[in-house]
């Protein structure tokens, strides 16, 4: 069982910076692909960054590339969203997901994660 305990929200003006991470705990951090989403009300849960299991290979959402990087401490067991630019639009929810099962590269879609996070509130004010 992989517990997942995000921290870091906050709230900010827009153009400001915040920096979220989650700690790992149960599992062997090292083999799980890593994700972050966000659940603004109303709305799906929505894919945000990605991270393979060594960290070599990230992906990102057209929203938030350039302004967003996701990295890894596999030492630490945990993953971090560094945001930077913020917008009010990037209000929301933000969770961490890790997928347990093999995995090669990055993974983008809600279903393909196993372990969730409780999440972190993350608001920008304009």
């Amino acid at each position: 069982q992989v517990h997942l305990v995000e921290s870091g929200g906050g709230l900010v003006q827009a153009g400001g910076s915040l920096r979220l991470s989650c700690a790992a705990s149960g599992g062997t951090f090292g083999r799980y692909a890593m994700g972050w989403f966000r659940q603004a009300p109303g709305k799906e849960r929505e894919f945000v960054g990605a991270i393979s299991k060594t960290g070599g290979i990230t992906d990102y959402s057209t929203s938030v590339k350039g302004r967003f990087t996701i990295s890894r401490d596999n030492d630490k067991s945990t993953v971090y969203l560094q945001m930077n630019s913020l917008k009010p639009e990037d209000t929301a929810v933000y969770y961490c997901a890790a997928r347990s099962i093999y995995s090669t590269g990055t993974y983008s879609l809600v279903k393909q994660y196993d372990y969730w996070g409780q999440g972190t509130q993350v608001t920008v004010s304009s």
